[in-house]
Order: C-alpha cells, then structure tokens, then sequence
C-alpha cells in the first residue's frame, strides 16, 4: 500500500485519519471471511522518501532509515484503525523497537496469521537502498502468501502500456507477464520486486486502492485490475 494514500489532499496533514478509516473499513470487511490471511505492508511516502533527503544532501542511508521510520507511523496508524472496526492486528518491525512493535520474526508472523491477525509489516527489510516494493515482495514469499496486491493511487488502475497521466493512448493490460514487465520497462513495482516475485512464481494484481470496494473485490480474488505472472 502506498504510503503517498494516506497523505490529506485537502491539507498539510501527513496521516489523514478519514482516509485511513476507509481503507481500513475496506479491509476489514474483506477480513470477515475466516478463511482469508492477510498481511500488509505501507509505504512511508506521505512522511519522507530517501531518494527526496538524498537530493537534499542528507546521506542515502540516513534518508533511507528516517523513510523506514515513517512506514512505522503509518503502520501504527493502521493498525489502530483496524482495531476499532474489530480486527486483531499486529505490527511487526524490521528494525528493533519493542516499546511500539515487535520484531520481525517469520515464523511469529505466520502464527499471527493464523490465529485470524491481520499483520502488518514495518520499517521495510531494515535495509536502506531499498522501496518497498522489495520487502512487500520479500515477506509475502516468506509468509507464503498466494498473491501479492499492489494498490495503486492517483487514478492509476492497473499496468498500462505507459502512464496513463500523461499519456492518453496509454493502454491497459487485463494480463502481462513478468518478462514483458522487464522487457517493455514498465513501472509496475521496481524491478528488483518484478525480478523477485517472477523467480519464485509470485503473481501480482495491480489496481486501484482509492477505487470504492477494490479493496475487498481484490482480496476476494476478482479482477479489478493487472495480473502479471
């Protein structure tokens, strides 16, 4: 989930609360089904981005670390939110801090899930030069998930043959594989992820976060937009 969706566009505000009511609402409904395991992991966008602080002059690293600790924010935001509409949810952190989360451990976070917890994923891999789009990817095969969801924003609905925003004969793939992904150099997630999720057969479903109801329709496994694999 990117982080850059929970940001207000009708203020400074950083978190919206209305807007990370919604998606949560969304999820939670989706979580009724008992069957259903989900993890989540949020991007820190909507705080601080490192390649900005890089541009800046801060050092990579440093930048790379303080984007880490914004996707901790919003996870803790999240979690908070998916809590009030009855979910049991848990924060797991890449990067040691046990008075607000606990570490990242794979097996506990399987257990987790199983127990019926929506998990939530934090501080990235606990790695600087990396998005993250690699440790969505990462976790999702260490917890051995089926699929892994990238929701978009700003009106983008899937993969298109280029960006729709600037682009207007841009056209929509219902279905792309991996190697026409690497091949036609199409921004999906960064291609570290792409090239991961194609070694270890993990399809991808691209769409639209901020669309009414994706969110369930994604998870209950409709086509609401690209699947690559």
């Amino acid at each position: 989930m990117s982080g850059e969706a929970l940001a207000s566009s009708a203020s400074d505000e950083t978190v919206d609360v209305a807007m990370v009511d919604r998606l949560a609402t969304d999820i939670a409904l989706a979580c009724a089904d008992d069957d259903l395991e989900l993890a989540i992991v949020i991007g820190g966008g909507n705080i601080w981005r490192g390649a900005t602080g890089e541009e800046a002059g801060i050092d990579r690293a440093t930048s790379d670390t303080m984007g880490m600790l914004g996707t901790v924010i919003n996870a803790l935001a999240f979690q908070d939110a998916l809590e009030k509409h009855g979910r049991p949810t848990r924060v797991l952190s890449a990067l040691q801090m046990p008075a607000v989360a606990e570490p990242y451990i794979r097996r506990r976070a399987i257990r987790h899930l199983e127990k019926g917890r929506v998990v939530i994923f934090a501080a990235g891999m606990g790695n600087p030069y990396f998005t993250t789009d690699t440790p969505a990817a990462l976790r999702a095969a260490e917890i051995e998930a089926e699929m892994l969801l990238k929701g978009t924003h700003e009106g983008v609905d899937g993969v298109y043959s280029a960006d729709p925003r600037l682009d207007k004969t841009a056209v929509r793939y219902d279905e792309i594989s991996f190697m026409e992904v690497l091949s036609k150099e199409l921004r999906v997630m960064d291609l570290t992820a792409i090239t991961f999720c194609m070694d270890n057969k993990l399809p991808i479903h691209v769409f639209d976060l901020m669309g009414p109801g994706n969110i369930s329709r994604a998870l209950a496994g409709e086509r609401v937009g690209t699947l690559v694999r």
